[in-house]
Parts: C-alpha cells; sequence; structure tokens
C-alpha cells in the first residue's frame, strides 16, 4: 500500500520500533504521518514512544519533535530540534551503552509498561527474500528484537537503492540460561544470516521507499584533529616496536566525527598495512584506505556516509562488498567478541578530568549533546582504549574560553578504570600502570592547553596539600572548590579562573 494507506494503524500513545542505526531508517511511513498530523492540526496529539537501534534521520527525529510527536525516544539522537526538546524537558529520552541496550531490549525491559510489546515495527529493507526474511539497508541495529517483540510490521522497500542481500550477518538475542557464545576469532568471520525471518502473519503493509539515504557530513580536518592522528599514530608505531603489538596492529574501532576521520586518515600514510576495523559505524574514510590498499575487512553495525560516499559506495559494490560485513549491535558491540579481538578503541569526549575520568555525554552535568553510545562497550573491554579531545573549545567570548581537560568531570560516563591513554593535540598520557596521583601529573603536563596548564597545576597541588594533610590524598580533590571552573565560565565566558580562592 502507499505510506498515506498506513496512517490509520496508528494510535496515540503508542510503542513504536524503528530500524535504524545511523542509517537504515523508514523514511516513507514516518513522512506521511507527520504529513498527517500537521496537515489536520493534531500537533501535540499524537505522541509516539520510539525506540531504534541508535541515532536516525533527523528527517524522524527533528521533525516530529517540532510536530509534538516524540513522548519517550530511546537510544540515541543526533538532532537539534530533539536535542532541545530534551533539555526543555518535552521528550523523556535514556540512553544505555549500546551493546546492553540491544541485550536489554531483546529481553522486554524497555516495553515493560506496553506488556513487553511494541504496537508496531517499521523496518526499512532492501528487498525481501523468496521465504519471507528482511534484508535490511544500511544497518542492522536492533531489527531482529523489533520484528520479534512487534505485534505488526510495516516493511518499507527501499527501490532506490540495489539489493543488500549477503552484506549483513543477523542474529536474535538469546535469553539466558540459554545465550550461546558468538564464535568469532576474526574480524571477517560469520555465524548468522543473510536476512532476517519474519512471521509473515505479523506483515500489515509492504510500502514503497524511493528515498535515497540522507548523507552526513562532517568537517573538514582541523590543525588539532591532524595533531591528535598524529599522536596517536606514532604512539602506534612505539607499540609495534616494543612487541605489544603485530605489525598489521589489532582490529581498530572508531567513534563517530572530525577527529575520528582524521585518526584514520593518518593511517592513509603510515607504515601499517593489511588493517581491519571492527567498530559501529562505517565512515567515508574508510573507503580511501580500501582503496590505497591498506585496509582488508570491516565489520560494522551500520554506515554513517556523506551523499557522495553513499554514492560511491554502490557505484563500486561489486569492489567494496566482499570487504564488508554489517552486523547487529549486540554482537559489535558485545564484550565477549571486544575482548577476545582484542580491539584498538578510539573515541571522542566532551571532557575529562585529571584523573583519567571521561564525560561523552552531558555538558555540565545536565545538558545531554547526543547520548552516551557504544564507546563504552569498546572503552571497557578493548585491548586498548584511547580517548582523544581538543585541549580546548571555545566559548562565546574566548577562542580558548572551555578546557576540555579538568579537575573532575561534570558527568561520569567512562571511569578511571576504563581507559588506557589520553590524547590532545598538546600530546598523549600512557596511564597504563599509574597510580592516580602519577596519572594527574602526567595528564596536567601532556594533555592540558598551555593556557590551562597553570590553573590545572595550581588547583592539583593545592589538594594534594589539603588531602595529605587530612590522610585522604589517595585522588586529591577539593570538593568545594572542584567545579569552580565550570561556575567561572558560566559567569564569565571562560574557564580561566584567575585561583583557586
Amino acid at each position: 500500500m502507499d505510506a498515506e494507506e498506513t496512517i490509520p494503524l496508528f494510535k496515540n500513545g503508542m510503542y513504536l520500533g524503528f530500524s535504524g542505526f545511523a542509517e537504515g531508517n523508514p523514511k516513507a511511513v514516518p513522512a506521511a504521518l507527520a504529513d498527517y498530523v500537521e496537515r489536520n492540526g493534531l500537533v501535540g496529539k499524537m505522541r509516539f514512544n520510539v525506540f531504534t537501534g541508535a541515532s536516525i534521520g533527523i528527517d524522524v527525529d527533528d521533525r516530529w519533535t517540532e510536530l509534538g510527536m516524540i513522548d519517550r525516544r530511546w537510544p540515541h539522537q543526533q538532532g537539534d530540534s530533539i536535542r532541545k526538546a530534551i533539555n526543555a524537558g518535552e521528550v523523556n529520552f535514556g540512553d544505555r551503552h549500546l551493546g546492553m541496550y540491544a541485550q536489554d531490549f531483546g529481553y522486554g525491559f524497555f516495553t515493560l509498561e506496553n506488556n513487553d510489546k511494541l504496537d508496531i515495527g517499521v523496518i526499512e529493507a532492501s528487498c525481501i527474500t523468496e521465504d519471507g526474511s528482511i534484508v535490511p539497508t544500511l544497518s542492522v541495529g536492533i531489527i531482529s528484537q523489533i520484528v520479534e517483540r512487534a505485534e505488526k510490521i510495516i516493511i518499507e522497500i527501499n527501490t532506490r537503492i540495489p539489493s543488500l542481500e549477503g552484506i549483513h550477518d543477523c542474529l536474535g538475542v538469546d535469553t539466558p540460561p540459554n545465550k550461546r557464545i558468538y564464535p568469532i576469532q576474526n574480524v571477517q568471520d560469520r555465524i548468522g544470516l543473510t536476512s532476517i525471518p519474519c512471521d509473515s502473519e505479523k506483515i500489515v503493509a509492504i510500502v514503497e521507499s524511493r528515498k535515497f539515504p540522507l548523507g552526513r557530513l562532517f568537517g573538514p580536518y582541523d590543525e588539532k584533529s591532524e595533531q591528535i592522528a598524529t599522536h596517536i599514530v606514532d604512539f602506534l608505531k612505539a607499540e609495534v616496536r616494543q612487541g605489544r603489538l603485530p605489525k598489521n596492529l589489532l582490529p581498530l574501532q572508531s567513534g563517530v566525527g572530525t577527529i575520528a576521520n582524521a585518526v584514520f586518515g593518518g593511517l592513509l600514510n603510515s607504515p601499517f598495512e593489511h588493517l581491519t576495523v571492527w567498530t559501529e559505524v562505517f565512515q567515508d574514510i574508510l573507503l580511501d584506505l580500501f582503496d590505497s590498499g591498506k585496509l582488508d575487512y570491516v565489520s560494522a553495525a551500520s554506515f554513517a556516509f556523506s551523499e557522495d560516499a553513499v554514492k560511491r559506495l554502490f557505484a563500486n559494490w561489486d569492489t567494496y562488498s566482499p570487504k564488508i560485513v554489517l552486523r547487529p549491535s549486540q554482537i559489535t558491540n558485545h564484550a565477549e567478541v571486544i575482548r577476545r579481538l582484542g580491539l584498538i578503541a578510539m573515541n571522542t569526549p566532551i571532557e575529562f578530568d585529571i584523573y583519567g575520568h571521561v564525560n561523552s555525554s552531558i555538558v555540565n552535568g545536565s545538558r545531554i549533546i547526543n547520548g552516551l553510545g557504544g564507546s563504552g562497550d569498546f572503552m571497557r573491554n578493548a585491548y586498548l582504549s584511547i580517548m582523544h579531545t581538543p585541549s580546548t573549545r571555545p566559548s562565546k567570548s574566548d577562542p580558548n574560553g572551555i578546557s576540555c581537560v579538568v579537575p573532575m568531570v561534570s558527568h561520569v560516563d567512562h571511569t578511571e578504570h576504563d581507559l588506557d591513554i589520553l590524547v590532545t593535540e598538546q600530546g598523549l598520557a600512557d596511564l597504563r600502570g599509574l597510580a592516580p596521583r602519577q596519572r594527574a601529573q602526567r595528564v596536567i603536563d601532556t594533555c592540558v592547553h598551555p593556557e590551562y596548564k597553570p590553573v590545572l597545576q595550581d588547583y592539583y597541588d593545592r589538594a594534594l596539600r589539603t588531602c595529605l594533610a587530612s590522610n585522604s590524598a589517595h585522588e586529591p580533590q577539593m570538593l568545594y572548590k572542584v567545579f569552580n571552573m565550570y561556575k567561572h565560565l558560566e559567569e564569565k565566558g571562560t574557564m580561566k579562573v584567575a585561583n583557586w580562592d
């Protein structure tokens, strides 16, 4: 049927599951439903609980938010409108480590209030097989869990793109005590099916979609990103020389964004060859690594490509596709596999503190950016856990008004126990084997911007003296002063506190 004909299936308050993890989300049915709400004066009167694999297109998240259509949203988002609505208390948003979320959603933990079910699942597919199974598009995410838990299924066949049958490795979620191991020894190993079985009795509509995947645009590398990439590549070279890494490294994982692209870009001119990648999101730069001959294989949960990269992918599908597999996020982000493969995990936070605690999701302790995502799945379990960020960011009145290294982060997503390496454009701090006071001094010496080094050194010295006097100097902090940099930013437009008195 046409997308508009599905509208009577939707009722206020329903629990909806959409395919999608950066890409791969349904486009025709959500757009038709938004048009209906806008056209009929129903803004704020048709609200839904929306569950996806991770972030999806702003054509859903932002437009639905602007029309008051989202009540509850899990587990990740990236739109300006939905972010503002969450911080204004208008949308109930929650996030969780994406690997844990995928598993727990399969257990039914997120639909308890709806009798452990979804009302409707809307899945974008590149085709349907002869036995009725669904072949996803540019992501897998939690499609298996949605298909299992939804009472009704709408399938959008995207005819603007070719059939992607064969690229996916699909598996559902087993429940304890019958959980199976994931017998993956190498990045290219496959353990599941190339499509997702679906009970045909659940399918209430098949809709054609002709909407091309929405490209994501990341800015060009800046000088800071390139310096961070250089520090990381030099560190990896040293690890190979010391015999702690093989010549082709170990499988690489990277987050999303300009710095992540710059780090992979730095590998283009490095001596490393026969690289492999095990990650959540496949970005543009990996096509360049394929073309250079340095990259052998990529396993991911989704693509997050610019429009040009999507066209490039499909134009050279026969060349690229044998080197790529897309998996559900409960596999890509699973501790068992991450530890076995020995990943080198690299992700970008908002800030970190002198002891190595990391904030990836919330500014000034209260304001959400996008969400936790899957970085914690990788940081806790990787062979090497690396966090990289510029040492400063601009405030409204100062180009270096915000220090990304602070005495104590305002929100903790990753603890000091999960991190090995911290990097800014100033340098790389290897924290392995160091006690907290040693970590603090190394971070201050290596990672802090010159304009903030005296500020943080003064804080640490004062905290150390104070805590030594009270026999509490394992990890010295002055709780009555520790957030003064945030207070100064709010009042003066910069974190450059004159003193700590």
